[in-house]
C-alpha cells in the first residue's frame, strides 16, 4: 500500500541521500524539483535542529525597515488616547509639529490604532470624484448661524447654543448658551459677535422663528431680520428641509457634540458658557482642520484684506425693542388656556403643562410649540381688553 510523504518526510529523505547515499547538492534538487540553495538550507536546519528543523517556518521578516519605531508609535497612542477624536490626518499632523522624524504614513497611524483597538476600522464612504468643496473667497463674507442643543444643567435643564462660524475660515464667531432660544437672548449674542468681530456680508440661516417669519402666516420683520437690515447684512435663508445647505455650522455642531457635549453635565448656565468660551479658544487656535490643509481657524480668519475698514455696527433695534413685537414664553394653563398681552385664548386642553412661545407682533400672537405653529390670534388693543372685562368680568 503507498503512502504519501510529508513534507517533512520529503525533505528528510532528501537530507539523508546527500549525507548518506553521497548524491550531489544538484542532483537531489533536481529528483526533488527544487533550486540547490534549499537543499543547502534544508541540511543546515537539519545539523541545527535535527528532523524539527525540517518543518515549515514563518516568512515574516525579523526585521521591517518601514516599521514604525516602539517610541513613535507609543506617542501616537498617546495622542489617540488623549484626543479621542483625532484621526491618523490630525495625530500624524501634531506629531510633526512636535519634530518627530521620519513621519509616519497615515495608513501606518491607522493599523497602528486597528491593532490596538482604538478605532473601528469601518469601511469609510469615499468622495465621488466630482466632489468639489464649496467656500467663500475671503473670510467675513459669509456667515452661517444655527441653534442647537444638548447643554445640560445638574438641575435638569437642557439649554440651547446659538452658534455661528464664518464660511471661509470655520472660524466660531458666535457660542453663546441660553435656557431657551427666544429672540432676545438670540439677537443678544448675535450683536455681540457683531461688536467682537464686524459686520459680514451675508448671513445664511435655517428659517427658525427666532431668524425669520417670511414664510409665517402672516409674514414679518422679526428682531433678527430688523439687525441684519439696519446693518446692511444679507440674510440669506435655507430651503425648507434642506439642513446640508448651512453644512458647515452643522459639521461644527458634530464636532461640538464629540469633543465637549458628550457625557459633560454643567453645574450652572454661567460655568457652561464657561467652559464653552475655554472649547471655542481652543478650536479657533489650536485645533487643525483637515478642510483648511491643517491650518487653525483663526490663522485663516485672521488673513482678510486690511484694505477693506469695519463697517459701523447699529444695534439701536435691541435698545428699541418693545414688547409689542417679542417672544414670550408661557405654560398652558389646566384647561388648555394662556394669557398674552391682556388677552386670554385657548391652545387646546391636550396641551395643558406644555410650554408654548408666543410671537408678539403689531397685529397677531402668533403660538408655536416647538417649530409648529399652533394658533394665529388677531391681538387687540389694552383698552379694548379693559373695557370688555368692564362691561363682562365673566368671559374673561
Amino acid at each position: 500500500m503507498l503512502k504519501e510523504l510529508s513534507k517533512v518526510d520529503q525533505r528528510y529523505d532528501a537530507v539523508l541521500s546527500v549525507i548518506r547515499s553521497g548524491m550531489r547538492v544538484t542532483e537531489v534538487a533536481e529528483k526533488c524539483g527544487v533550486h540547490r540553495d534549499t537543499v543547502h538550507s534544508w541540511l543546515a536546519r537539519y545539523e541545527a535542529d535535527g528532523r524539527a528543523g525540517l518543518e515549515d517556518r514563518s516568512h515574516r521578516p525579523k526585521h521591517s525597515p518601514l516599521q514604525m519605531p516602539p517610541a513613535v508609535e507609543a506617542r501616537v497612542l498617546e495622542l489617540r488616547r488623549w484626543r479621542p477624536h483625532w484621526g491618523p490626518a490630525s495625530i500624524r499632523h501634531q506629531i510633526g509639529r512636535e519634530g518627530i522624524t521620519p513621519l509616519p504614513s497615515l495608513s501606518g497611524i491607522y493599523r497602528a490604532l486597528v491593532r490596538h483597538k482604538l478605532i473601528d476600522p469601518r469601511a469609510s464612504r469615499k468622495k465621488l470624484p466630482t466632489y468639489k468643496r464649496w467656500e467663500r473667497g475671503y473670510p467675513m463674507e459669509l456667515w452661517q448661524i444655527d441653534i442647537v442643543g444638548g447643554v445640560l444643567l445638574e438641575d435638569g435643564t437642557e439649554c440651547k447654543v446659538l452658534t455661528g462660524v464664518d464660511d471661509h475660515s470655520r472660524y466660531c464667531v458666535c457660542a453663546g448658551v441660553m435656557v431657551r432660544a427666544t429672540a432676545r437672548p438670540v439677537c443678544e449674542f448675535f450683536a455681540a459677535a457683531l461688536e467682537r468681530h464686524g459686520v459680514p456680508q451675508e448671513i445664511l440661516t435655517d428659517n427658525g422663528k427666532v431668524f425669520t417669519n417670511r414664510l409665517g402666516t402672516v409674514p414679518s420683520e422679526v428682531l433678527f431680520d430688523k439687525i441684519c437690515r439696519e446693518n446692511g447684512i444679507t440674510h440669506l435663508l435655507t430651503k425648507p428641509a434642506s439642513p446640508t445647505t448651512t453644512g458647515k455650522i452643522e459639521r461644527f455642531h458634530r464636532t461640538l457634540r464629540i469633543e465637549f457635549l458628550a457625557g459633560r453635565v454643567f453645574r450652572s448656565l454661567a460655568a457652561a458658557q464657561k467652559h464653552l468660551d475655554s472649547w471655542v479658544a481652543s478650536y479657533n487656535t489650536e485645533r487643525p482642520h483637515q478642510s483648511l490643509k491643517m491650518a487653525t481657524p483663526s490663522e485663516r480668519f485672521s488673513s482678510r484684506p486690511v484694505d477693506a475698514p469695519p463697517l459701523p455696527v447699529d444695534l439701536s433695534a435691541l435698545s428699541d425693542l418693545r414688547q409689542g413685537d417679542d417672544w414670550i414664553t408661557r405654560r398652558v394653563a389646566s384647561t388648555g388656556v394662556i394669557s398674552v398681552a391682556w388677552q386670554v385664548f385657548s391652545v387646546g386642553k391636550h396641551r395643558a403643562g406644555e410650554l408654548v412661545d408666543v410671537h408678539v407682533t403689531d397685529r397677531f400672537l402668533e403660538v408655536w410649540g416647538g417649530n409648529e405653529l399652533i394658533k394665529t390670534v388677531l391681538k387687540t388693543s389694552k383698552g379694548g381688553i379693559r373695557k370688555k372685562r368692564a362691561q363682562n368680568p365673566a368671559q374673561i
